[in-house]
């Protein structure tokens, strides 16, 4: 058997995999679309260091890609400044003003992982990467929880927790009465594949 045969049935072996990931064959071959409607991201900030003023985006866009070749996954995520929910309208405002997230300017947040095992979106782990925050972008490191089911962003969502410094993305007002710290938690869910999807090509 030549060496170009022997990598295609590699490759389409891994492929498969990707398939048993989703539970039917991948929609686009190694990309996983994610779920705007049922993904958001929450965020936590406090107040004179004791109240925590709470708020999520209701809209977060983006994609899962499979290297099949190292079994290696790599998010990334889009999220609408603009969609920003609180409890209130004027903390709504306030955190899209230029003082916080300035929306306005800088619509998307956007978080792009390192490659990780894909192994790991199941048993859970470190999760780094890069956030963009109103165009400044900074190295994070984030924390994968375990999953809860065996079809993780489908069945059950993908959840990613961690803490960032606002100073750090050019929010520094307030530094006397709101904390320098922000924790977020993402919740994230991928569209179900097509029932139609071909499956992985039979090695030849």
């Amino acid at each position: 058997m030549g060496f170009r045969v022997r990598a295609l049935l590699f490759a389409c072996g891994l492929i498969g995999g990707h398939a048993a990931f989703a539970g039917e064959s991948p929609p686009t071959g190694d990309i996983i679309r994610l779920d705007a409607s049922r993904s958001d991201v929450g965020f936590r900030v406090k107040v004179m260091w004791l109240l925590g003023i709470r708020g999520h985006f209701g809209k977060v866009d983006g994609t899962v890609r499979l290297d099949p070749f190292r079994n290696e996954l790599r998010v990334d995520a889009r999220i609408d400044a603009a969609s920003v929910r609180m409890a209130s309208a004027s903390y709504e405002e306030w955190v899209k003003s230029p003082e916080f997230f300035d929306a306005a300017a800088h619509p998307q947040i956007e978080f792009t992982s390192d490659a990780f095992p894909r192994a790991r979106l199941r048993a859970g782990g470190e999760l780094p990467g890069q956030l963009t925050v109103r165009g400044v972008r900074q190295p994070v490191q984030f924390d994968l929880k375990p999953a809860a089911c065996d079809r993780p962003a489908y069945d059950c969502p993908i959840r990613v927790a961690g803490a960032i410094r606002r100073s750090m993305f050019g929010m520094g007002s307030h530094r006397g009465t709101l904390a320098d710290k922000v924790e977020l938690d993402f919740t994230v869910y991928a569209l179900p594949p097509p029932r139609d999807a071909a499956p992985a090509p039979a090695p030849g």
